[in-house]
This record gives structure tokens, sequence and C-alpha cells, in this order.
């Protein structure tokens, strides 16, 4: 029996968000003791099997943590520890927000899943560019995940997605533009076709690379093909596929499941795969895998289905540190299994 499942009881007696801070405190203290390299001999799995060269930079393995996890930029280098392969901190702001009212976070461990309407809460891009200046990068690879500010009209995104890049640009190895995300109002209408070519197309002129845009699950097919068609247009550096739902299967169980907000976690495995084997076979550029990623299946589903790289949050929540390494363990054991002699070789299997 692992640490965590000892005391994963204790974090889920305290609300969602309480335990959540309490874990990136003490991620945030361990990141300036030796607490960081043993925990990166504990949990760290190096194979060059699992290695990924992707956006101009060499991933250690394709299993990272999505945005959300370190809003703002507080403990990367802890993250990157625990053995993954890559961190996106985010989203951040131009304006520094508070996000939603309490309470905005809800488990539904029954599903293994999570609701959150925390709306962009973040320190804002100065506090999180200065932060990051004061402080060393991580050895792994870390992505920006760049939001809209809630004050901002829509005709006005552009700039403020400007003013945010330009603020971090020197921090970040990729970009990712979120125009999905169920908790700012308006933030999703950022996806149609004219405001979402506007945007990207600013942040390119910045000098905005590698940029992605994070895409919504809830976009009808159509929707996504105009999307990918920006993206090929623009010669978009890839896409990252899905935020959370904001619909909600008829067999969720969870207390909380009738909680307005993005639903994460196992519930959305599927649909969120289905959804890079839809964008794979249309777009020839690289695809981030994330939703309901919790085992080595889960990851190898998705990267058959066209993910060079996959992400997780909800996962973490519920299997705790040891995530990166069980999974990358598993990995190497599909890859045995099937016969393949890198996970760069799986990437798009099913598409063949």
């Amino acid at each position: 029996m692992s640490l965590y499942s000892l005391l994963r009881p204790a974090l889920f007696r305290l609300p969602a968000e309480s335990a959540h801070t309490t874990v990136t405190t003490l991620l945030s203290a361990a990141q300036r003791t030796p607490v960081t390299a043993l925990s990166q001999r504990r949990y760290r799995l190096d194979d060059p099997r699992l290695s990924v060269s992707l956006l101009g930079h060499q991933f250690s393995n394709p299993v990272g943590v999505a945005a959300g996890f370190d809003k703002n930029g507080e403990f990367p280098k802890a993250l990157a520890a625990l053995g993954f392969g890559h961190i996106e901190i985010g989203g951040v702001t131009a304006d520094p927000q508070s996000g939603n009212p309490k309470p905005r976070m809800f488990r539904l461990p029954e599903d293994e899943a999570i609701i959150n309407r925390m709306g962009f809460n973040n320190d804002g891009a100065d506090r999180v560019g200065a932060r990051l200046e004061r402080s060393n990068p991580p050895e792994t690879p870390m992505g920006v995940n760049i939001g809209k500010s809630k004050a901002t009209p829509p005709e006005r995104a552009p700039e403020d997605y400007r003013y945010t890049y330009r603020r971090l640009a020197e921090h970040g190895d990729f970009f990712v533009v979120n125009v999905s995300s169920p908790n700012t109002p308006g933030l999703r209408d950022l996806q149609d076709e004219s405001h979402l070519r506007g945007i990207l197309s600013t942040l390119q002129d910045a000098g905005a690379s590698p940029l992605l845009v994070k895409l919504s699950p809830d976009l009808t097919e159509g929707a996504i093909t105009d999307a990918i068609g920006v993206v090929s247009d623009l010669d978009l550096d890839g896409i990252v596929a899905t935020n959370t739902t904001t619909e909600r299967p008829d067999d969720l169980r969870g207390t909380h499941r009738g909680e307005t907000g993005g639903l994460s976690g196992r519930p959305i495995e599927s649909r969120s795969t289905d959804m890079i084997r839809f964008i794979a076979e249309r777009v020839d550029v690289p695809v981030i895998g994330v939703g309901g990623v919790f085992t080595a299946e889960d990851a190898y589903r998705k990267i058959r289905a066209g993910a060079s790289l996959v992400q997780l949050y909800t996962g973490l929540v519920y299997r705790g540190p040891s995530i990166a390494r069980d999974i990358n363990r598993g990995l190497l054991a599909l890859l045995e299994r099937d016969g393949y002699e890198s996970i760069e070789d799986v990437v798009s299997a099913d598409l063949d």
C-alpha cells in the first residue's frame, strides 16, 4: 500500500480546493529543499524508449501535468521531480483574478472525476513573470497556458493574450492558447474561426513559438473542423485536446454531479480520445492529449489515437505522486508486448 493511499482519506475529508492548496503549499516548500532530489530518484524513470522529440525540445517521457495544477508557476521543479516529462503552468491572464466564488471545486470519487468552476484564478502575468524570473527553470520542458482576462471584452482579446505572452515569453518552452475553459463567460466563443484567427495571428506576430491552441470537447464536428483549419492556415505548432466538458454523462454517481463547471477525469476519457483521433486524422501537427488519463492503458490509447504527448490533472489527485512513474513503467510493458521500439513509434498507430 502506497503512502498516498494512506494519506488520501485525510485529504479527501477537506474541501477539494483546500486539499489542493495544502498539497501545492507542500510542493512549493519542498521545491526549495533536498526533498526534490529525493523525489526525483524515487519517481523519475529514465529510458530512451520513452523519449519524445517535439516542439523543438526533448521530452524524457510523454506524461505531463496539465494546466490548472500549478496556476502561478510556483512549483514546476517539484512536479518535474515526480517524474513528469513536461509541466504546463497556468492559465495565466493579463490581469490578476480571484476567480469565481467558493466553493468552486468538487470531487466525484465514485466516478474518479472533478467538477471545477475556478474562473482563471491566478496572480496575473506581471507577478507570475516576476516569480519565474527569480527561479531556476525545471529541467523538463515547461509550457505556459494563456487565458483571457475576465474583464477584457472579446474585441480586445488579441491584445490581452499578447500582453500575457510578452510578459512570460522568456520562461516558456511552448505556449498554449486557452479559449476553451467553460468557467469564464464568453471565453468559448473565441473558438469560432474569426476570433481564433485574430488571437493566434496576433500572438504569432508577437513571436510566440511553439504555439498551440487548447480546444473544448464540446465543439461540434463542424466547429472542430473550422478550428483545425485555422491551425493549418496559420501553420500553428500543435493542438491540445481537450479541456473539461460542461456535459454530464447519465451514469455519473457522485453527490456533486449536478454542480456547474467543467467535468474532468475518468468520465471524459473516451470522449477526449475520440476527439484526438478526429483531429489527428485531419491535421498534420502534434496533438497533446488530455482527459481521463489514470493508467498506462489510458495514455497508450491516446497515443495510438494520435497524441504525441499526454497530460493529466485529475489522475494526480486520485492516484498520487507516483502516477507518472507508474504510467511510464506500464508504457514500457505495453511497448514490449506489442513489439514497438519506442513510444514515438506508437503515435497514430490506430490510424494506419
